[in-house]
């Protein structure tokens, strides 16, 4: 099968080939410069104080988790529609999982909602900016910092797929604890992989910086290892690749608002379609995808024969997110007991503070029925037609079925 428009596909200009080039011309492949300049190009541009430059985003949130000394066992707040990165480095770290449901128009969890789903046990709430829509995270900070009484609870942002988006006129990643970003092919930027920590908070970031590093402290001496580390180090290479994108990164979140006008006006004739906002009350949306969801009417077998027809029309699309509590991994994790691995696999009592498989509503709809298109910056107006016609006639004929 001939994939003709692909679901994503990274803009290399020439100016990101020879910034790699130049590297390649120098002894200093791996931690040298370009990582330095790297990271002050990202505080520069976040207004962040500090940043760690790591090998992905999913490398970035645990380190954060460990800087902020999480403890085993601590309760994470967080949503189950997001990508399973999430709940990996959680229960590798022997936290729980509390999952809380989305707002179906945003895709996010509210600040309300995840304020609500705070226990005793809680130690971390972990705020996603899902598909680049900003979430109200200052509203959570400054909400968590006022509380009295208990253990601290921490706040990390996530906005591995939000690079750019803005909180009230605050860049996404800067408002909490720690804030996370990632450079995958598919992200607004990318450094072919690698991610970023970001924090105002000096003694969080000389953590991160050790524990990416093998636990290498430089203050002890050369080779001193002051704890337990990681090989999660980015190379040089990378990091010529991100300095040369993120030096047009505004240029990229303008264009990848005018490509979801543009699907906006085109699927707006399409019956069954229901189109994201393009515009959002928190702040600028800093759009990774471009999510539609079918009308209530499909299910998720009629998402995926959707998916499959316009496929054979050579034209590529994803399925976001399969939700975290229905992985089969929760049941095979020690990091929780029998009684949490029923309430995971949505047997919610009373007790445990859900009212039943209703607490997931949202995100069980959601999931079932959202279809990304493809989206990325040399997507054309013609292509965006031919995808919309595509997927007119797939809903069609997936009506026509039922």
């Amino acid at each position: 099968m001939t994939i003709r428009i692909p679901l994503a596909k990274p803009e290399i200009t020439d100016a990101d080939r020879e910034s790699v080039m130049d590297v390649l011309r120098t002894p200093y492949l791996s931690t040298g410069p370009k990582v330095e300049e790297f990271e002050r190009a990202m505080c520069d541009y976040t207004g962040s104080e500090h940043a760690v430059a790591v090998n992905s985003g999913t490398s970035g949130l645990q380190i954060a988790i460990r800087a902020l000394g999480i403890e085993s066992g601590a309760e994470v707040i967080l949503p189950s529609f997001t990508f399973s990165a999430v709940l990996n480095v959680i229960l590798l770290e022997g936290l729980r999982p509390k999952f809380v449901d989305i707002d179906p128009r945003t895709r996010n969890c509210t600040a309300a909602a995840m304020l609500a789903a705070i226990s005793p046990e809680t130690r971390l709430i972990l705020a996603v900016h899902t598909f680049g829509v900003p979430v109200d995270v200052g509203t959570i900070v400054e909400a968590v910092r006022a509380r009295s009484g208990g253990s601290p609870v921490h706040v990390i942002e996530d906005a591995c797929e939000a690079l750019g988006a803005d909180v009230h006129g605050r860049k996404a990643g800067t408002l909490a604890d720690a804030g996370l970003f990632a450079f995958y092919p598919n992200k607004q930027i990318t450094s072919g992989e690698g991610g970023m920590l970001v924090t105002s908070d000096e003694n969080i970031a000389r953590k991160a910086a050790r524990l990416r590093n093998q636990g290498r402290d430089p203050a002890l001496g050369w080779n001193s290892h002051a704890e337990i580390g990681f090989s999660y180090r980015i190379s040089d290479i990378n990091c010529a690749l991100g300095i040369s994108q993120l030096a047009r990164i505004e240029t990229v979140i303008t264009r990848r608002q005018q490509l979801a006008e543009m699907y906006d006006r085109e699927l707006a004739r399409i019956q069954g379609v229901v189109r994201p906002s393009l515009a959002s009350d928190v702040g600028r949306i800093s759009w990774f995808v471009y999510p539609v969801q079918l009308a209530q009417e499909f299910t998720a077998g009629d998402r995926d024969r959707i998916c499959e027809a316009m496929l054979g029309n050579g034209i590529a699309t994803g399925r976001y997110f399969a939700p975290l509590h229905r992985q089969p991994v929760l049941r095979k994790s020690k990091a929780l007991t029998t009684e949490d691995t029923e309430l995971h696999r949505g047997k919610y009592t009373e007790e445990n503070g859900n009212d039943n498989e209703a607490s997931l509503t949202n995100t069980e709809i959601v999931a079932d029925r959202v279809i990304a298109l493809p989206f990325f910056n040399e997507l054309t107006h013609a292509e965006i037609q031919e995808v919309s016609g595509a997927l007119a006639e797939s809903i069609h004929e997936a009506r026509r079925k039922t």
